[in-house]
């Protein structure tokens, strides 16, 4: 079709032809550059059309321009996601040396949106994506609703590839080190998954579980391995298949009530490295035997006031007990309060009064009684973990999910859950969460943004930040996240020194003094140590002891023969 002469009339740069190309609208004609010619086959040349540069558009020529559709941001969420990606180098690794690298990036992008966002559903995950850092650390991943279905179902299946994983993970375990062995329920009403049940607390609720079971290394405050069971297995059977699953040899297993050491007894003895740690419930007759609540003494290293006591059973086994009076108080207080409403019974009062506030372990392994509370102690900061994963991330119908996709979702949660420790205790020990929460601190990172075209590592003082306003900086700085700029000294600025004498200067009473002294004939300088013939202080003060002793007795002599001759003369 012939191009209207009113569009070739249009002015347009030199050696450019108008086409008329397949597209409609303002796409319709076409400005094409003139890429040179060739001969026909008549010897006439022929010109030859390069490169689209432009559109004659409305009577204008309008140059080609990058499509909106397939640009990209140039500037990005920064902060959160650089805080979770500095903590996270050897665990890309270690997915590294188990899964394809795009998988393994694939689960480190899940995994780190969790932690920006721990409730992020499926179809929010690109979104999240594009506008964080997130994009820069683990480019070009496909990630919608339909693709992580995908991909968290296949995670699901390949069991032997996380048990890789997992086994790596707990090799790093020393015998000393402390495994704490923690569950938790998760709601799941799927009918497409044989892992949802319902459990004991389930059925009161109306609604199916799931339970998934942890285990911590104390000493280095994360996450070892985890499992999924179905919500109406119980705690003791599950916790000894855990064990036996993850093959954990190694270290001293915290458990909580619901798994006794006699679930584990086999288990014990053929692991001659593996020993437990686990709480007695009060109403254990060994704590009224070995009178437990007779307490030895008070720890020391604590805020609170902390009484307890260690006794060494029959069996080489140990029991630990300790009252806490805060906890004491609390407990009574509630007490009092369901007293209120319902009907005061003293006995029963008398009876749970001596237990307020107590708790006892037993253990095959002599201990220090404040090791031991230590241990109770971080065993409960797992919980404020817990309670960020508890429910099914990233999984919009979680009626529609089948095992595989409940266990690829959870072990995304474990990548997760070990990413959100690590930042707790980098922030804890930058001493970040004094005055601010972790969610208000999360949120403050999050608003520091950057252009992605700026300078690597960041300079506080760079153009390249959005808007970040000098408290957020202050947070980038102390978490390593971004470097404050050396400090220059223009050349013709004298840099003015410390108050008083520069070090080893004299004052001017010396200087005279010394000038002095070196008009007058110099004297032989004596050597080292004392003068030939002289005392030390020690034979001086001796000398002068014996002096005295030597003069009080010469007088008592002589009061002693004035006295004779007195009564002689009488």
């Amino acid at each position: 079709m012939a191009i209207p002469e009113e569009i070739r009339r249009v002015a347009r740069p030199k050696n450019t032809v108008v086409v008329q190309s397949g597209s409609k609208g303002a796409n319709l004609y076409a400005v094409r550059e003139r890429a040179g010619f060739k001969y026909g086959p008549k010897g006439n040349p022929q010109p030859i059309n390069g490169r689209i540069i432009g559109h004659i558009v409305d009577g204008r020529y309008v140059p080609l321009h990058d499509d909106l559709s397939l640009a990209t941001p140039d500037m990005l969420s920064y902060g959160a996601s650089a805080f979770i990606h500095s903590c996270s180098e050897d665990l890309l690794q270690d997915l590294y040396d188990v899964y394809s690298a795009s998988d393994a990036q694939r689960i480190m992008a899940l995994a780190s949106l969790r932690v920006l966002k721990p409730k992020i559903t499926a179809r929010r995950v690109g979104t999240e994506y594009r506008r964080t850092f997130i994009s820069r650390y683990y480019p070009d991943l496909a990630l919608s609703a339909n693709t992580i279905s995908t991909f968290l179902q296949k995670l699901g299946e390949d069991g032997a590839k996380r048990e890789t994983f997992y086994k790596k993970r707990i090799s790093l375990v020393e015998k000393t080190h402390h495994v704490a062995i923690d569950g938790t329920l998760k709601q799941d009403s799927s009918s497409f998954n044989d892992l949802s049940a319902f459990s004991r607390k389930a059925r009161v609720k109306g609604c199916r579980d799931i339970s998934v079971i942890y285990a911590y290394d104390l000493e280095r405050m994360e996450p070892l391995c985890a499992e999924v069971f179905p919500g109406n297995s119980i705690d003791a059977t599950s916790y000894q298949a855990f064990i036996v699953n993850n093959d954990i040899r190694k270290g001293i297993v915290l458990s909580d009530k619901g798994f006794p050491p006699k679930q584990i007894a086999q288990e014990l003895c053929e692991r001659p490295d593996l020993h437990f740690l686990t709480p007695l419930k009060r109403n254990d007759s060994r704590i009224a035997a070995h009178e437990m609540y007779e307490f030895q003494g008070v720890l020391k290293n604590f805020d609170r006031a902390v009484f307890f006591k260690k006794a060494e059973l029959s069996s080489e086994r140990f029991l630990y007990s300790f009252r806490d009076t805060h906890q004491a108080e609390l407990e009574e207080h509630s007490f009092a309060e369901h007293a209120k409403k319902h009907e005061f019974d003293s006995v029963a009062y008398l009876r749970k009064k001596v237990a307020f506030g107590t708790i006892v372990f037993e253990s095959d392994q002599d201990l220090d009684p404040e090791v031991v509370y230590r241990c109770y102690e971080d065993r409960w900061q797992i919980e404020l973990v817990f309670r960020r994963y508890k429910n099914g991330e990233c999984l919009d119908q979680t009626s529609v999910q089948g095992d595989f996709s409940v266990i690829g979702s959870e072990f995304i949660n474990f990548i997760s859950t070990t990413l959100t420790c690590r930042m707790l205790r980098k922030a804890e020990d930058a001493g970040l969460l004094k005055d601010d929460s972790w969610a208000d601190l999360m949120d403050d990172l999050s608003s520091a943004w950057r252009r992605v075209d700026g300078s690597v590592p960041p300079q506080a003082d760079d153009p390249a930040w959005v808007h970040t306003i000098p408290k957020v900086m202050n947070l980038l700085t102390t978490l390593g996240l971004a470097v404050n700029p050396p400090k220059e000294t223009p050349a013709n600025v004298t840099v003015p020194g410390k108050r008083g004498r520069p070090k080893g200067s004299r004052n001017k009473s010396t200087l005279e003094r010394l000038a002095k002294e070196s008009e007058e004939p110099l004297k032989p300088k004596r050597g080292p140590g004392r003068p030939k013939g002289a005392k030390n202080k020690k034979t001086l003060e001796r000398e002068a002891r014996e002096r005295a002793l030597a003069a009080f007795e010469r007088e008592a002599r002589e009061r002693a023969l004035a006295a004779s001759d007195d009564s002689h003369a009488s």
